[in-house]
């Protein structure tokens, strides 16, 4: 008779995980390099697997191969984009940065003179100076940064293949890997496994995809808007505002302060109208497009799984820029998000709560029993009491 196998002591699990943790804490120090791109080529295989799912479904062709078309597809549509808006808008941005130039002649005569209050001389200058100087020790670690990790990213080649590489893999085996985790995954956790991969997946399809159609259709929006109300330089600020919808909360406000600047200094190209006037307008259509974009916009395309409070995404902006750079700030908002639903299944289990309570199957009601039914159930059920009757 074979014996029963000796199982490990809770205080011989205990040490094993912790030196498994230790040796996990280690290699993500020792290797902390890979970490940026490792998260790049798994934000690109999860944007690109929807396409290669279409072409290996409707084409019937091998997983490597979609992955393959689906790339080239991406390739493709990466370089027909500037192709079409790089003209227009390399002449719009040569004479947005001229005006910038007169714009910023303009604030340094306003900053040099001094303004008498209540009998109190306010030197401007002395004040820009300071305040300048506090803002540049807050922002000039975020900015370093990020122009350090934009730079290293664009110039190192072998980064860019071992993107390319890995993300393909995960595009073409993303399939065998779910299926391995899931089977390694105890039998009485399969359940939550499941639920956490459902729910942090659908946070992050709904930001990066969702955020790809949003970047898009705001694109357009403020491009026409734009034009029609005669705002400077309307295509660059079109896209310029497409491309802030990825930093949420943050991109709103750098947009609508440089519109505000174009508006005050430049003023309408055609409603003749003043140019404090013409920026009240571009403030005030600005405050209508929010609304329009959390009440319609951001439901519809992006989904509510990813909204988080405005003070939480400034911080988690700030905090990934910081941590790593350009990808920091694209990625802080599903991160938090996914960390939200990690943190809930975590506190539920501690709680000894249901961490997914909305997975349970509603309780079905009672069949509607009819009235030349009711005899024959009773006869059913309990067939003795149609014979004492007789």
């Amino acid at each position: 008779m074979q014996e029963e196998r000796p199982h490990w002591s809770s205080s011989t699990k205990l040490t094993v995980s912790l030196l498994l943790l230790a040796l996990g804490i280690y290699l993500l120090y020792r290797f902390s390099v890979v970490i940026g791109p490792l998260i790049l080529a798994a934000v690109v295989a999860f944007v690109l697997s929807p396409l290669a799912n279409w072409f290996e479904n409707r084409l019937s062709v091998r997983r490597g191969f979609a992955s393959l078309l689906a790339y080239l597809v991406a390739i493709l549509i990466l370089v027909l984009i500037p192709l079409v808006i790089i003209p227009p808008l390399t002449a719009q941005s040569t004479g947005l940065n001229l005006d910038f130039q007169r714009i910023l002649s303009q604030i340094e005569s306003l900053l040099e003179s001094r303004y008498t209050i209540g009998g109190y001389v306010i030197d401007v200058d002395t004040l820009y100076r300071q305040a300048f100087g506090s803002l540049k020790v807050v922002i000039e670690p975020f900015f370093g940064q990020t122009l350090g990790y934009a730079i290293e990213v664009i110039t190192s080649l072998v980064w860019v293949v071992f993107v390319f590489v890995v993300s393909f893999y995960l595009i073409k085996d993303g399939r065998k890997l779910t299926a391995w985790l899931e089977g390694i995954t105890p039998a009485e956790y399969k359940h939550d496994f499941t639920c956490l991969r459902g729910e942090i997946n659908k946070i992050w399809s709904a930001f990066f995809r969702g955020q790809l159609i949003l970047a898009s259709v705001v694109a357009v929006i403020f491009t026409v808007v734009g034009f029609i109300i005669g705002l400077p330089f309307a295509l660059a600020m079109g896209v310029l505002a497409g491309l802030l919808e990825f930093i949420p909360t943050i991109g709103h406000a750098i947009w609508l302060i440089t519109a505000t600047f174009l508006a005050f200094f430049v003023g309408s190209t055609w409603i003749p109208v003043p140019n404090w006037v013409f920026t009240l307008i571009v403030i005030g259509l600005h405050i209508i497009y929010q609304q329009f974009d959390l009440n319609y916009l951001l439901p519809r395309i992006v989904g509510r799984r990813v909204q988080l409070h405005p003070l939480v995404v400034i911080l988690g902006v700030v905090a990934g820029a910081l941590l790593a750079g350009v990808l920091g700030i694209l990625i802080a908002a599903p991160t938090i998000a996914t960390t939200r639903v990690l943190g809930h299944y975590v506190f539920a289990n501690l709680n000894d709560q249901d961490p997914f309570p909305g997975t349970m199957a509603p309780e079905l009601p009672p069949p509607k029993v009819r009235w030349w039914e009711k005899n024959t159930i009773e006869e059913t059920v309990n067939p003795q009491s149609e014979a004492k009757k007789k």
